[in-house]
């Protein structure tokens, strides 16, 4: 967890310095008349290097599958609609700021949050609890990281991100009936601090606003069973998840 919130760390100081050189460099923007900075490139092309965006990102998607399947892999069943195979839907919110590094290059900074599959919108419209956290408990957590785009032309671009993901708690028990039966017993917390990434592709409707499709794996440390009856201590039922999922982003 040190070594990651180390590079982390790294990452950011040196995003920071990015933009200051970015100006001082070849690839600064070019000047009117006037001395006045102008924009040019695929990437915000209204605006100069160095220049930068505060933006907010939300997407909805569908999760990978059960324990021993990746998403997709059953592909003559799949349905990306139907939770087969234990896939659920996904919903996350990310806040950042951007800076422009060249002329068709962005990179920033963001902070967020993702929910994995505790929650059933359609329940709205019955009895059945919206929020299924105590049922679920499927992967969530707070997120803090790194960003970037690289626009192939002014309307289309390629994505990436990742770094530091804080999971929920997995408080799995096994002081129960079932457990009992089995011999089994917690054989160890996870470790909440871990790591996600992601890459997408999309369409910038305009400079302030656009839409994307995207792939998020958010790694999770799933913790442990222990074998009451010979000792032996094995990784629990896989926590970490994928997600495929459209996303809309403003900037201002």
């Amino acid at each position: 967890m040190k070594k990651t919130l180390f590079a982390l760390a790294l990452a950011s100081t040196g995003l920071l310095a990015v933009p200051a050189f970015a100006q001082d460099s070849g690839s600064s923007p070019q000047a009117t008349d006037t001395g006045t900075a102008t924009g040019g490139g695929n990437y915000q092309s209204s605006q100069p290097v160095g220049s930068g965006n505060w933006f907010i990102d939300a997407n909805v998607g569908r999760t990978n599958g059960s324990d021993n399947g990746g998403f997709g892999s059953n592909a003559s069943g799949f349905n990306f609609l139907h939770g087969e195979r234990g896939r659920r839907t996904g919903y996350g919110l990310i806040g950042g700021y951007r800076w422009k590094v060249g002329h068709d290059l962005g990179l920033g900074l963001e902070a967020g949050y993702t929910d994995l599959g505790n929650f059933r919108v359609k329940n709205v419209f019955n009895d059945d609890d919206v929020n299924q956290k105590k049922k679920e408990n499927a992967l969530r957590g707070w997120l803090l990281g790194v960003n970037g785009r690289i626009n192939l032309v002014p309307q289309w671009y390629l994505g990436f991100h990742g770094g530091y993901f804080r999971a929920n708690d997995n408080n799995r028990s096994y002081n129960n009936s079932v457990g009992q039966d089995l011999h089994l017993s917690s054989g160890g917390r996870a470790d909440r601090g871990s790591w996600y990434a992601g890459i997408g592709t999309g369409w910038d409707i305009s400079e302030h606003f656009g839409l994307g499709v995207q792939y998020d794996y958010f790694h999770a440390n799933a913790g442990k069973i222990r074998n009451d009856d010979t000792g032996e201590v094995r990784p629990d039922l896989k926590r970490s998840t994928g997600i495929v999922s459209l996303t809309g982003e403003y900037r201002f």
